[in-house]
């Protein structure tokens, strides 16, 4: 394991790095991940630098240093932060089905309580105890089933990734009403009637059909509702094809 990567573990999981000499430290990294978390939250990632974080604690920014390694490693423990903090819906005796709803839920009010992230690549998650105590609850929406352990990892991750698309689509919408100044609704009884007399419907007879009628029933170009509800019931649909 690069040296890297066993570094960010220890953080992850806490484990006390041997004594230094020198004044003992007044600070602790949860101290340090939760002023990160609430810069982002309110800023986005682009706002974390080390010293901002720093300012925001009253320190240096060479300080930070001495709790964490740089950027790319706050981040991660930030995002096994917001896992270990994030509520978890009890199953109870639930179907598999509505299971898999609650974790798509959690995990999109996950995302609307930290927006940042959205940003961040799942590709390597950060194997620390809020990931795995995520994925730990995450898996039993499907033990009751008969599918086999990779079957029920696919799954899972097919339903994770779902809930990121929605909680971007959601995101994206609610950013451009807040730089528009508009609300989607709003947006659409603008472009709407300017559509329809730009487009020629004998150039884009479908485009132009469907467009308006789904512009008309939605309100907007994309509404993020109808995104998540069509697409998880479609979703939950098509696992059902695969569930004995």
């Amino acid at each position: 394991m690069p040296s890297d990567d066993a570094q960010l573990l220890r953080l992850l999981w806490r484990e006390e790095a041997p004594s230094r000499r020198g004044p003992r430290q007044r600070l602790t990294i949860d101290a340090v991940v939760e002023a990160a978390t609430a810069l982002a939250d309110r800023d986005g990632l682009d706002a974390i630098t080390m010293r901002s974080v720093a300012g925001r604690l009253g320190a240096s920014a060479m300080t930070i240093y001495t709790y964490v390694p740089g950027k790319p490693e706050l981040i991660q423990l930030m995002v096994d932060n917001a896992y270990t903090r994030m509520p978890r819906s009890a199953y109870g005796r639930l179907g598999w089905r509505r299971r898999l709803t609650l974790v798509a839920q959690d995990n999109v009010d996950l995302y609307a309580a930290h927006p940042w992230l959205v940003d961040v690549t799942t590709a390597r998650p950060p194997m620390g105890p809020g990931v795995m105590a995520k994925y730990e609850h995450e898996l039993q929406a499907l033990t009751s089933t008969d599918l086999d352990d990779v079957r029920i990892d696919d799954v899972l991750s097919q339903v994770l990734a779902f809930a990121h698309s929605a909680a971007r689509v959601a995101r994206d919408a609610a950013s451009a009403a807040a730089q528009s100044g508009m609300a989607d609704e709003e947006w659409w009884e603008q472009v709407g009637p300017l559509l329809a007399k730009v487009l020629d419907p004998a150039i884009y007879p479908t485009a132009t059909r469907i467009g308006q009628a789904a512009g008309e029933a939605h309100g907007s170009a994309l509404n993020p509702d109808q995104f998540y509800r069509f697409g998880l019931e479609r979703l939950l649909d098509g696992i059902a094809a695969i569930v004995p």
